[in-house]
C-alpha cells in the first residue's frame, strides 16, 4: 500500500471512510481480495510471500500498511511486512504489544489499525504509536500526515467531500485516480533519484513496470456495516475487475 485517506467522524452517516491506494511492480503475483481459507480475513494476497496491504476481519477490525521510504534503513533479510495485517486481525487484543516488540524484524513501514472510530498509526522507524484523532488523516511513504503534495491534495479532497455529506463509491475512486504530478520543488527528497521522486509523485501511479494495482475503499456506516470494495487494474491503469464485502454491524 503506498498511500491512503481516512475520515474519522467527520461525516455523519460515514463515521469511517477510508480510500487506500496500493501501489506496487505489476509482475508480482497477486490474488484479489477474498475471505482467506481458515480465516475470517477479508484481503487481497501477495502470493509472493502470503500478505496483505490491507485487510479486516469479521469483528470489525481493520489494518492497512505503507512502506516508508527510506533506503538507508532498508534491509533484504527481514520478514516480509505484509504478514503484520494478518497477524493484528488474528490476535487484535494482544497486537500493541506484540508489535513493539517485533517491529525492528521488519523494514520500515505505517502500520494503521482498530475498530469502530478508534484507530491507531505505528511508525516503525520512530517507534511511535499515534491514536488517530477525529477528522481527516493521510498516510504514505513518510510520517502520519507529511505535506507531501499528493498526501495533501488527497485528504483535502476527502475532507472536502466528506464535510458536504456527499459520499459514494464512484467520487472516491475519483480521488483516488488523480494522477497529476506537482513541480520538482514540491517533491519530498526520500532518498532517491528525481526521475523516481516524479514516478511516485500522483496519487494514482501508471507505468508498465510499477504502478496502482488496486484501489480499496471501505465505508463503515453509523449502524457498524462495513462495506468494502477492491477495485484491481493492469499495467495501463485499465480496471481489470472489482470485488465487494459486507460486514454486518458491529456497535
Amino acid at each position: 500500500m503506498c498511500i491512503l485517506f481516512m475520515a474519522l467522524e467527520v461525516h455523519p452517516d460515514y463515521p469511517l471512510i477510508l480510500c487506500a491506494n496500493r501501489d506496487e511492480f505489476h509482475q508480482r503475483p497477486t490474488a484479489p481480495a477474498h475471505v482467506w481459507p481458515g480465516s475470517d480475513i477479508v484481503a487481497g494476497q501477495d502470493l509472493l510471500a502470503g500478505g496483505t496491504w490491507l485487510g479486516l476481519n469479521q469483528q470489525g477490525d481493520i489494518a492497512a500498511l505503507t512502506n516508508l521510504r527510506s533506503p538507508a534503513n532498508h534491509s533484504d533479510n527481514r520478514l516480509s511486512r505484509g504478514e503484520l495485517i494478518p497477524h493484528y486481525l488474528k490476535h487484535p487484543e494482544a497486537f500493541p504489544h506484540w508489535l513493539t516488540s517485533h517491529a525492528k524484524q521488519y523494514n520500515p513501514f505505517n502500520l494503521v489499525y482498530g475498530r469502530g472510530n478508534d484507530f491507531y498509526c505505528f511508525n516503525s522507524l520512530q517507534q511511535s504509536l499515534v491514536n488517530l484523532t477525529r477528522g481527516c488523516h493521510a498516510v504514505s511513504n513518510g510520517a502520519l500526515d507529511d505535506i507531501w503534495p499528493k498526501m495533501a491534495k488527497g485528504q483535502q479532497a476527502l475532507e472536502a467531500m466528506a464535510c458536504t455529506g456527499m459520499i459514494d463509491e464512484a467520487r472516491l475512486l475519483a480521488i483516488m485516480h488523480d494522477e497529476s504530478i506537482p513541480d520538482d520543488d514540491s517533491l519530498p527528497n526520500t532518498g532517491g533519484s528525481l526521475e523516481w521522486e516524479r514516478r511516485l509523485a500522483s496519487i494514482f501511479i501508471c507505468h508498465p513496470q510499477y504502478g496502482t494495482r488496486s484501489t480499496s475503499i471501505l465505508l463503515r456506516h453509523r449502524t457498524g456495516q462495513l462495506n468494502f470494495c477492491e477495485v484491481r487494474y493492469n499495467s495501463a491503469g485499465k480496471n481489470i475487475g472489482t470485488e465487494r464485502f459486507t460486514i454486518g454491524a458491529h456497535d
